[in-house]
């Protein structure tokens, strides 16, 4: 049986799962020293392992806002002392290459929380539950 390379194997997700606790931990810690990400809290939100767990990208979020344009930078120049610190706290052949990318789900959730409340839509969905309203036993007897 062949496997998609889409799909992600269950040691991706159980080591990707890991990288974002010691992660996590790291931050929690304060040990990363760079004036960027000193006294801001950071959320890691996922990581995602390459098939061969060589390279992860993590999806991070600064929990209460603020420039996350300064913070993705900041994080990127710490990377290797991260990797190094990471690969501490576990234990894998090889230490996976991080690399730090913002995540973007959120906004994505709201975007399309707005849109389904908008008007428009609105009309829409209730036009179509009365579509279904007036479907099978809903119908007066004697109605085509």
């Amino acid at each position: 049986m062949t496997r998609r390379s889409r799909e992600t194997s269950q040691r991706q997700l159980r080591v990707g799962e890991e990288l974002r606790h010691a992660l996590a931990d790291v931050f929690g810690r304060g040990i990363p020293r760079d004036p960027a990400i000193v006294g801001r809290s950071i959320t890691v939100t996922e990581v995602r392992p390459s098939p061969d767990l060589r390279n992860a990208t993590a999806y991070v979020l600064p929990l209460g806002g603020g420039d996350s344009r300064d913070l993705i930078e900041a994080l990127r120049r710490c990377a290797p002392f991260l990797t190094a610190e990471v690969s501490r706290r576990m234990r894998l052949k090889f230490a996976p290459r991080l690399r730090f990318e913002l995540d973007d789900a959120f906004d994505r959730v709201d975007r399309i929380e707005t849109i389904l409340r908008s008007p428009e839509v609105a009309r829409d969905l209730g036009a179509a539950e009365g579509d279904r309203s007036l479907s099978g036993e809903d119908r007066e007897p004697g109605a085509v």
